[in-house]
């Protein structure tokens, strides 16, 4: 079972809602099981992904212990089964934000609960993680994921999946969730609303839902966002805000490239301190392993201070 959809769109908050049923467990941020498989399908070389994970901080987090004995498949597998060996429950999930599709590789059968919000709500929430610098460039994360979703999907057959509007899961938690649980084959539980006793996660805020029409100015929702996104949006159920459509010239889009750019810059350098990151620039520009592995674990140890 897997919980797909983009960054941002409120798989944090569903994610510990399902953890917090009695039967079933949930693996946060599973993309290091799918990031090293290609396209194409060929799993990854083990001493190369035995490497890789030496500097994945989410990976590194979990503590899950590597049977070097093991297959890719087995491996990956043996992830879920202590996951949910630690919680001591009947299901497993995990979250995956990008390259859902090759899970299919790796689990023909796998089963996906889509969750999409408003992308002009991700495009803007990007930015104040340091993502992006503007929503032009922040809505990409939602479109790369959406259009996934829209490859992936006919693939499928109807019964291994389920779509979720972030939005319906604020506005009407326990009725959204019912159903989910019904795909799932389980039966709701309030104590799937609970998470807030026991997490930095707060109850569901109808607040949340489109802060772009408060936040975004005319020109960044029509000219940035729905000049990108426009057919998505609507595909996906939303209304476009009735604004003009404005289009981008080829040198304000490499503005807000170059904005994008420095944005990014300046937050790694705010947050790491400029040492930290120019060793980090030129550590990986020159390969030098060792000492990018060095840096690497320093700027996973600040990172871990920022997360909620």
């Amino acid at each position: 079972m897997f919980l797909v959809g983009a960054e941002r769109s409120g798989t944090t908050l569903l994610r510990l809602m399902l953890s917090h049923h009695p039967q079933l467990s949930w693996c946060q941020e599973f993309e290091y099981v799918v990031d090293q498989v290609t396209d194409d399908g060929k799993l990854p070389n083990l001493d190369q992904y035995y490497e890789w994970l030496e500097t994945h901080r989410i990976f590194q987090a979990r503590n899950f212990e590597i049977n070097q004995n093991f297959d890719y498949v087995q491996l990956v597998n043996s992830f879920l089964l202590q996951q949910k060996q630690r919680d001591k429950k009947e299901l497993i999930g995990a979250t995956v934000h990008r390259h859902f599709d090759r899970l299919l590789k790796i689990w023909p059968n796998a089963r996906f609960i889509h969750l999409i919000r408003d992308g002009r709500d991700v495009a803007r929430s990007c930015i104040g993680m340091g993502w992006s610098g503007n929503v032009w460039t922040g809505v990409e994360r939602w479109l790369e994921a959406e259009s996934l979703w829209n490859e992936l999907k006919p693939k499928i057959s109807a019964d291994q999946y389920t779509e979720v509007n972030y939005e319906d899961l604020i506005t009407q938690p326990a009725e959204v969730l019912t159903e989910i649980c019904q795909f799932i084959g389980l039966e709701y539980d309030k104590a799937m609303l609970n998470y807030d006793q026991d997490t930095t996660y707060s109850k569901p805020d109808p607040k949340l839902i489109q802060q772009w029409r408060k936040k975004l100015s005319e020109e960044e929702i029509s000219r940035l966002v729905e000049s990108r996104a426009s057919d998505l949006l609507v595909s996906r159920g939303y209304e476009l805000s009735g604004l003009p459509s404005l289009q981008l010239t080829a040198s304000m889009r490499r503005n807000l490239k170059l904005q994008d750019w420095w944005f990014k810059v300046k937050f790694r350098v705010e947050r790491f301190g400029l040492s930290l990151f120019l060793a980090e620039y030129i550590s990986r520009k020159l390969n030098i392993k060792a000492w990018n592995k060095k840096v690497k674990l320093k700027t996973q140890e600040i990172t871990k201070r920022y997360l909620k």
